[in-house]
């Protein structure tokens, strides 16, 4: 999802001092030039005189600060983003006009609470644009977006205010700040030189002309994978299609069928809720087939909603920048602001796993290909049958059938889970809250306390997949905790948003055992937003590079699995008999099964990401033939797909995580290792959960996040752990 914090984004300055009078005459006549460029400017900003009605031009009296969404229509967003867009160029130019020797005070902490307008529409515009669009919204995106780029152009390629902070950090030594005041210090000038604010004015338009045209190809480039979820439909019309499939997956196709206009028959999409039941359960291997393909060539099917020269023309002019900005890929660009600091710090590690990964993916293969010969199907094994086979792997092997645990992960059930090991490690309490705004009839929304009944933030949670929802699952704040100018502490308010399937007639919303740890999972990114103790906003909460913020919620994975917490909430949703401590053991037994293919799919996404944006030539490819080649290349085998294949690969084609798909792993790294520390003092343990508060989710990017992590484990971490998890080794 797109984010904006202009007030994270800025720079600049005057200039440096002077070595010689005349040097500090030009300097006197430039300030007195630049204060009178400064009443202007003043002058400029503009009063919320313009229809009353626009929610955003007012102060929110809601409970909390919630944004107003039954009062927020479709036509404010253009006209608040409009004025906000004026506001924060205004009050830029006042930052940087200002007369006065540059400080801390007057330019970074000026720098980082300018924007409140912009901030404000767009904290409630993205989210909506993510998780309940629609086509009005699309368009104000596909406008606002280059114009949002641009802004972000003005204040890093802004001379005077580059000069400010330049001057600032050049005497950073002797200024007596905090910590957190000193990496915001730092990260402002690096954010201004990786801006561009060092590049001549050729250079500079040129990199103003690159941002435009990559934020409208990605804008597109999201749109029309949400189109291509939207339009695929297999209709099934014969009953006898059905065999093999639940009851529930069955009377879910067919309201779907319903609305689609298919009374009477049976609709199955390319929605992961329907999509993978249908591959694990379905003995209709030509509709297993059908559906696979749909869903691995969504945005390759050289129709209205093709991706393939969009995507390739990203990667091309994301060269072509890193380039201008003096480095040999977009890789690279990227990586120095990361943990990892540059490509070959991942393929290192990659390396590491790769070999072992695709070694259990083939031998994964050759046991499910003996299942199909013994059964008497004269057929080979190919990518479509992996989640069938696999199921019957689990069911042979280890007695495990999936759905004999779905009824005891019921959502309602399985959130109570979650709200179980929040209360234990961190004291937080949540109360259903029925009164309070919400943009969707499916949001619950919940008032957050610690033990002594204080306010810690306001939860929403989004569970069900609709058409108006991009696919997947994700965390994000309406607001972020901070510490504004005036000392006040904003709480958050965050919301988590998934993709499970929505509740037919009286039966609840069965989870599978992924399904339910992809709750526990967003739930560590919520935690990481609550917890966050700290003073600006663009180091609070998940402020941390990409390799490292999927961290948190990896760790808050490895709770769900425990018989302790399943005890609690893994209770079948009928009867409310606990889950059996057999049913526990078979799940912990086979826990380890199928990672062949887990790790190589996710690894063969990696690997893509990073070929795409590893590219030094800015030249346009064949997507198809690129990735092609790529995959062949490290031997990947033909009965695996990758995660995404590049013409659906939203994460790094319309969202934030170019050449960083592999942070997940990265960050699994961290997670495995942060999680011996529980099982070697105890789940629960107080010491160590505090620990981990005090050191981590209460820091948000205040500190270097290896210091952070050393801090909490007094170590760095060790991949042997996540190996071991993953069965990979001994």
């Amino acid at each position: 999802m797109q984010k904006l914090a202009i007030s994270l984004a800025v720079s600049a300055v005057l200039l440096t001092a002077c070595d010689n009078k005349e040097a500090e005459a030009i300097q006197t006549a430039k300030q007195e030039q630049q204060a009178a460029e400064t009443t202007v400017a003043k002058e400029e900003v503009v009063e919320a005189v313009v229809e009353d009605s626009n929610p955003f031009y007012e102060e929110w009296d809601t409970p909390f600060g919630m944004p107003p969404f039954d009062k927020i229509k479709n036509e404010h967003y253009g006209p608040a983003f409009e004025r906000a867009i004026k506001n924060a160029k205004a009050e830029i130019q006042q930052v940087a006009n200002n007369p006065e020797t540059p400080t801390f005070k007057n330019t970074i902490e000026a720098l980082e609470y300018n924007g409140k307008d912009l901030t404000k529409v767009a904290n409630v515009f993205f989210n909506l644009t993510g998780a309940h669009t629609n086509p009005e919204l699309q368009a104000i995106s596909r406008e606002i977006g280059p114009q949002l780029s641009a802004l972000g152009d003005d204040v890093n390629l802004n001379p005077e205010l580059f000069a400010r902070v330049k001057a600032i950090y050049d005497k950073r030594a002797d200024l007596g700040l905090r910590a957190d005041q000193m990496k915001l210090l730092e990260d402002r000038y690096k954010g201004f030189v990786r801006g561009g604010a060092e590049l001549n004015d050729e250079q500079k338009a040129r990199l103003r002309e690159l941002n435009k045209e990559i934020t409208e190809l990605t804008i597109k480039f999201g749109d029309n994978v949400l189109a291509e979820n939207n339009n695929w439909e297999m209709v099934v019309e014969n009953k006898e299609d059905l065999a093999g499939l639940p009851q529930n997956l069955i009377d879910a196709a067919a309201e779907t069928a319903k609305k689609r206009g298919h009374e009477g028959k049976w609709v199955f999409t390319t929605h992961r809720p329907s999509k993978t039941p249908f591959l694990i359960y379905s003995t209709n291997r030509e509709l297993r087939e059908k559906i696979y393909n749909g869903y691995t060539h969504r945005g390759d099917n050289d129709n209205a909603n093709d991706n393939k020269e969009i995507a390739a023309k990203i990667a091309a002019l994301r060269s072509q920048k890193a380039t201008l900005m003096g480095y040999k890929t977009h890789a690279d660009f990227i990586l120095e602001s990361r943990v990892a600091k540059n490509s070959e710090n991942v393929y290192n590690l990659l390396n590491q796993i790769w070999p072992a990964a695709i070694k259990q993916a083939k031998n994964e293969v050759a046991v499910m290909q003996e299942m199909i010969d013994e059964e008497g199907g004269d057929f080979k094994f190919r990518a479509s049958d992996w989640r069938h086979y696999a199921e019957k792997i689990r069911k042979a092997k280890y007695d495990l059938d999936e759905s004999a645990t779905k009824p005891y992960f019921s959502l309602d059930n399985t959130l109570e889970g979650v709200f179980y090991i929040a209360n234990k490690l961190y004291g937080m309490n949540f109360k259903l809250r029925t009164d309070l705004p919400k943009y969707h009839e499916d949001v619950r929304t919940y008032e957050v306390t610690d033990n002594n009944g204080e306010l810690i933030g306001i939860y929403l949670t989004d569970f069900y997949v609709r058409d108006s929802k991009r696919g997947g699952a994700w965390m994000n704040s309406y607001r972020k905790q901070f510490v504004d100018e005036n000392g006040t502490f904003n709480k958050p308010i965050i919301v988590n948003v998934l993709n499970y399937p929505r509740p037919v007639g009286d039966e609840p919303t069965l989870l599978t055992f992924d399904q339910a740890s992809t709750l526990f999972h967003e739930f560590g990114h919520a935690a990481h937003g609550f917890l966050s103790d700290g003073v600006y906003p663009s180091q609070t909460g998940t402020s941390v590079p990409r390799d490292f913020v999927e961290f948190p919620s990896q760790v808050h994975e490895n709770w769900m699995t425990e018989p302790e917490v399943l005890a609690k909430f893994a209770k079948h949703y009928k009867t409310g008999e606990v889950i059996p401590q057999e049913l526990v053991e078979k799940i912990q037994a086979a826990s380890k099964f199928n990672q062949g293919f887990a790790t190589t799919e996710y690894m063969a996404a990696t690997l893509l990401d990073l070929a795409w944006h590893t590219i030094e030539d800015g030249e346009i490819r064949d997507a198809d033939e690129f990735e092609e080649k790529v995959l062949n290349d490290y031997g990947l085998i033909d009965e695996i797909a990758p995660r995404y294949r590049t013409t659906y690969f939203s994460h790094i084609f319309s969202g934030g995580y170019s050449a960083g798909y592999y942070s997940y792993i990265w960050s699994d790294i961290f997670g495995a290792d942060a999680y011996q520390a529980f099982r070697e003092n105890g789940i629960f343990d107080e010491k160590t959960a505090k620990a981990f508060v005090d050191n981590v989710l209460s820091k948000g990017g205040t500190d270097d996040p290896l210091t952070l992590y050393k801090k909490f484990r007094g170590k760095e971490a060790d991949p042997k752990y996540l190996l071991k998890s993953r069965g990979l080794v001994d």
